[in-house]
């Protein structure tokens, strides 16, 4: 942890019922371009595929484009989270709103269930039940090879932030997405890979009618389609439930903020840390440390409000709280 210089004493000692509140620098921009990459083309992608369902009458394809359509609508509300996560803490949320960003990422999670999964599931019952023969293959298979690749590029940037962020957080790329704490990244990556693999079932659910003229398997190709959107719905739900419910860090991220309490150069031990998600990248701090010496007390209180502000002009810190320790209690070691 980064020590920031020390502010002017200005009087104020802080308590545990007042949290020092910084803010955080903004480190969202790619997230936002991200979403607006993957906005751009799951539109294009649904409009192309709803033209393609409705010249073909494939189940697959109207599958597709049932998921596509879902998932333009949750980017509208990853924006929304994105958006509304940034706005600044205020006498109502002294931690800010970033919380707010799970919550509209929650709602894209059960749209993409209940939309997503639940209609294309629903369409490939109906169809094995009352099955109809498709036409126009070729229109088919011209659309989902352009969805293939307007998919694939968003999956590839959304995998290229990814990547960079699993780099400095020292995780593989495939446990950053699940562990990030930005939801529109994790979700974006889950719906793109969740697209990839129904477009395979579609081209696999097309090709198969095709060639046998029957149906079912077009019908099975959207009921398969609908299951691994539910699949990915449900893990999405899971996460965004987790860090609202309050997530704490991993040990690696624990072990490093420890080490920089204990690198100041007052704070002789460290006997209690929390640290809370309160948003994408963002947390709060509260901890109990011994400082340096033993002085009076109105110079010990002035030399904890010096320290906390020092601690919360660090980046990613929403909030910090110090307390000071008592003798008795056993210190916190990397």
């Amino acid at each position: 942890m980064a020590a920031s210089p020390t502010p002017p004493d200005d009087g104020q000692v802080a308590t545990p019922t007042t949290p020092r509140v910084a803010s955080p620098p903004d480190e969202r921009g790619d997230s936002t371009l991200t979403v607006v990459i993957a906005f751009a083309a799951n539109l294009a992608v649904a409009l192309a595929k709803s033209a393609a369902a409705a010249l073909t009458g494939s189940a697959s394809m109207v599958a597709e484009a049932v998921h596509s359509w879902a998932d333009t609508g949750n980017e509208v509300f990853l924006l929304v989270a994105d958006r509304s996560s940034r706005r600044k803490a205020d006498a109502v949320h002294p931690l800010g709103y970033g919380r707010e960003a799970y919550v509209w990422s929650m709602f894209a999670a059960i749209g993409l269930f209940a939309v997503g999964a639940g209609v294309s599931v629903t369409h490939g019952i109906q169809e094995l039940a009352h099955p109809e023969p498709a036409t126009d293959f070729g229109v088919a298979y011209a659309v989902l090879a352009l969805s293939f690749v307007l998919e694939g590029l968003s999956f590839l940037r959304s995998i290229r932030q990814a990547r960079g962020e699993a780099r400095v957080a020292e995780r593989d790329v495939l446990e950053h997405v699940v562990a990030t704490s930005d939801p529109t990244l994790r979700a974006v990556v889950a719906e793109d890979a969740a697209a990839l693999v129904g477009l395979v079932v579609a081209f696999v659910g097309v090709l198969a009618h095709q060639l046998t003229g029957s149906p079912v398997p077009d019908a099975i190709g959207s009921i398969v389609v609908g299951l691994v959107l539910g699949v990915v719905a449900v893990i999405l739900i899971q996460r965004n439930r987790v860090f609202l419910v309050g997530a704490g860090v991993d040990e690696r991220t624990r072990r490093a903020v420890l080490a920089g309490l204990l690198g100041l150069p007052d704070v002789a031990r460290v006997t209690y840390l929390r640290l809370e998600y309160v948003g994408p990248r963002s947390l709060y701090l509260v901890a109990s440390v011994d400082l340096v010496g033993d002085a009076v007390e109105h110079v010990v209180a002035r030399r904890l409000d010096a320290l906390e502000r020092k601690v919360a002009e660090t980046p990613r810190l929403a909030g910090v709280v110090l307390t000071l320790s008592t003798p008795e209690e056993p210190s916190l070691t990397v």
